[in-house]
């Protein structure tokens, strides 16, 4: 087939995360725009892209874009797309849509427009007047922003946060990928110790311990490209011999997490074992005031309660202080914080040395990162 276009969407303020993660898997031409990274590669980086990117929402293959002003000028240049190159005849093809600031606002006219653009197109392709999409699925999105059209066919299914291996979870559980977004904006190497003390689940743990034996986080779950002939069953055998090759599973981790509550820490053990890491990551229940280790050098990562609760606040801010008591011992650790509370550093008790804005679902909140100092270097 040639060269094809990808896009991976990504969380607000991470797009450069995202974008580092593509070039690592050897991809060029990398466009960062507000959002979404767009790259060029061969229809194997559909495989790769999904088994590897950490931080990015999912992986979108580029079919076309272009100005569309008029309901018209949006059906005839969509129709004029090679629809039938990657949906096959028994396709199922749903369409979704979005307009932001554009002509065309109305999304479920799009999205409608779009459905008979591409039956139109495939008509022409199998010449054939009725479709039963009783087969693999190709989801088509019409995005539109600022009056151009962009239209593409969703690679992943299930959103890249989804591995596979967290069936339960708490109330408010971090997504998988914040966890490595956290994670990948720190100093941690796989030779440092790694501490949660508000695993809840265990999700960063579980990401940590995924990062540090390169483990990709698409080994355990399906693609809704896994289906699609045209990418062939040999390049998705290739990209899962090339994960299985790089996974360093006798790598040596000293990953904890804790929490409060004994029945999160029994989910997060759960969920530990079902990605096969469970004798890997120690778990223990324990407030936050009564974390020791006799550990140098580690990284802790917390998402702790933010106080967005009416009545939760002021015990939400005590423990704020407390953490910063207990952590002004470990002197030789690296320390970073998610939260939206206002005055966390006040309260921590330490001004961060660099604080980094970023949104865990739709809540703003500022990443706090103590940067501890740099262990010797070994002999």
């Amino acid at each position: 087939m040639g060269k094809i276009t990808l896009i991976a969407t990504a969380a607000m303020g991470i797009e450069a995360l995202v974008a580092r993660e593509v070039r690592a898997l050897g991809y060029e031409n990398v466009t960062v725009d507000n959002g979404k990274i767009t790259y060029e590669a061969e229809e194997s980086a559909i495989c790769r892209s999904n088994l590897w990117l950490r931080t990015a929402d999912r992986v979108k293959l580029k079919v076309g874009e272009f100005k569309a002003t008029t309901f018209d000028e949006l059906f005839e240049k969509t129709k004029a797309l090679p629809w039938g190159q990657f949906i096959p005849e028994n396709g199922e093809f749903p369409v979704i849509g979005k307009s932001v600031k554009s002509k065309l606002f109305s999304v479920s006219d799009c999205q409608a427009i779009v459905k008979k653009a591409v039956v139109d197109s495939l008509k022409k392709t199998y010449h054939r007047s009725w479709f039963d999409e009783d087969g693999p699925l190709f989801r088509i999105e019409v995005a539109l922003h600022k009056d151009i059209a962009t239209l593409t066919i969703d690679t992943s299914g299930s959103g890249l946060h989804k591995r596979g291996y967290r069936y339960l979870h708490s109330e408010a559980p971090l997504k998988e990928t914040m966890a490595a977004t956290l994670i990948m904006l720190t100093n941690w190497t796989p030779d440092r110790p790694f501490a949660d003390p508000f695993c809840g689940s265990g999700t960063l743990p579980i990401e940590a311990a995924l990062i540090g034996q390169n483990i990709a986080p698409g080994f355990n779950r399906d693609f809704a490209s896994h289906g699609w002939d045209w990418i062939g069953q040999a390049n998705w055998d290739k990209a899962m011999e090339e994960a299985e090759d790089l996974a360093k599973y006798d790598q040596p981790l000293e990953i904890y997490g804790s929490d409060i509550d004994h029945k999160m820490v029994d989910l997060a053990k759960n969920n530990a074992m079902e990605a096969g890491l469970g004798e890997i990551i120690k778990f223990k229940q324990m407030q936050v005031k009564d974390f020791t280790t006799k550990s140098k050098y580690g990284c802790l990562i917390g998402n702790p309660p933010y106080g967005e609760r009416l009545g939760e606040v002021k015990e939400v801010e005590q423990m704020y202080r407390d953490m910063g008591r207990t952590f002004a011992h470990l002197d030789t650790w690296s320390i970073y914080m998610l939260t939206s509370h206002p005055d966390f550093e006040e309260l921590y008790g330490k001004k961060a040395t660099k604080k980094r804005k970023l949104f865990n679902g739709n809540i703003r909140t500022d990443y706090y990162q103590f940067f501890g100092p740099r262990p010797p270097k070994n002999e």
